[in-house]
């Protein structure tokens, strides 16, 4: 393992970007989703990322100069076309657009189409929560999950997280992918030349498997058994009809540089505390985390990232040897120590 600061390898993961060939503001935008990954302890959602979007840029799969084009359709309603770029300067725009009409409307939803691999959602609603708006958010993903009793993935992972304000302390964030386990962790096993427990995924036929390389030719485990590949249905048609993008099935994969851009879909709903009570809602949101928190052994979601946080800003960032060798080699350099006085980053 190599370990560094996060700032030296946020310069690494924009310079490896840009070269691939993303603006310096997408490349910026994606560097922040993929260190605040790492920070919170999730390496699946981080650098490890970055060698499949930076083939996706190279091949044309994802458009690294992409603008988002943001319209507000109706007076709660924003709609986003990522337009094959980024979902991350997608989502940020269309939060930045949404926040000020849910102080107004007290509830606001934003669609976001022609879209791509998301990251942590957890990140986005934290963030729109510390504005004391509670966030529900979903997305669509490539086909992982058969419908209940199939053996063909029809839906994705398909991801669904929740950002609630809390009085004077951290926001409360739940972050779950639909399946037992995230995609990425099979796609990191099978790198690894690892075994994945029993449980996580079955193969092409419909068995369990332990081989994360025939768990990826056939299909992940939902949560919940059949209540939960319902649940993926229900995300399909929240992230990706309503936004009229393409469901799971339709989806190219978010881990090689194959075939037309995934064109999937987000979806965030917005509710303005204020508008349902203010200090009253939070009171009884603390009722409920304090009731919570009074039972031994338990603890509320999202209570280790932020422990994460302050442990890996204390002691670096440490990513396998191999990634740090590759990312080195798509950012031309020897050593982020060397991109401290890079003309091509801010």
């Amino acid at each position: 393992m190599t370990t560094y600061t996060p700032s030296k390898l946020h310069a690494l993961a924009t310079r490896a970007l840009i070269d691939a060939g993303a603006s310096l503001e997408n490349a910026g935008l994606v560097a922040d989703a993929l260190i605040a990954a790492e920070i919170d302890g999730i390496s699946s959602h981080g650098l490890s990322r970055l060698p499949a979007y930076a083939d996706q840029l190279a091949s044309g799969k994802i458009d690294g100069t992409a603008s988002p084009d943001v319209k507000q359709t109706a007076a709660a309603v924003v709609s986003v076309d990522a337009r094959y770029g980024f979902a991350f300067p997608a989502i940020e725009a269309g939060i930045k657009t949404a926040l000020p009409i849910v102080r107004e409307t007290g509830v606001a939803a934003v669609a976001i189409r022609n879209s791509h691999h998301c990251g942590m959602l957890g990140h986005t609603v934290e963030s729109v929560a510390r504005h004391n708006v509670l966030a529900l958010a979903f997305s669509n993903t490539p086909a992982a999950i058969a419908p209940w009793g199939g053996t063909r993935g029809v839906f994705g992972t398909n991801p669904v997280a929740l950002g609630c304000p809390r009085r004077d302390l951290q926001p409360l964030v739940i972050d779950l992918a639909i399946s037992v386990v995230a995609r990425g962790k099979i796609m990191q096993a099978a790198n690894r030349n690892e075994s994945i427990p029993e449980g996580w995924a079955l193969d092409a036929s419909g068995k369990p498997t332990t081989d994360p390389r025939k768990a990826l030719a056939g299909t992940m485990v939902p949560i919940g058994g059949a209540k939960g590949a319902a649940l993926a249905l229900m995300v399909e048609l929240l992230a990706a009809a309503l936004t009229r993008s393409h469901f799971g099935f339709e989806a190219s994969s978010f881990f090689d540089a194959k075939g037309e851009p995934p064109g999937i879909g987000q979806l965030f709903l917005m509710f303005d505390v204020r508008a349902f009570g203010g200090d009253a809602v939070l009171e009884r949101i603390e009722t409920l985390c304090q009731a919570i928190e009074e039972d031994s052994g338990a603890r509320l979601p999202g209570a280790r990232r932020f422990a994460n946080r302050v442990k890996i800003a204390e002691s670096g960032i440490a990513i396998p040897d191999p990634l740090y060798q590759d990312l080195l080699k798509r950012a031309h350099v020897s050593s982020p120590d060397s991109l401290a006085s890079d003309p091509k980053l801010p």
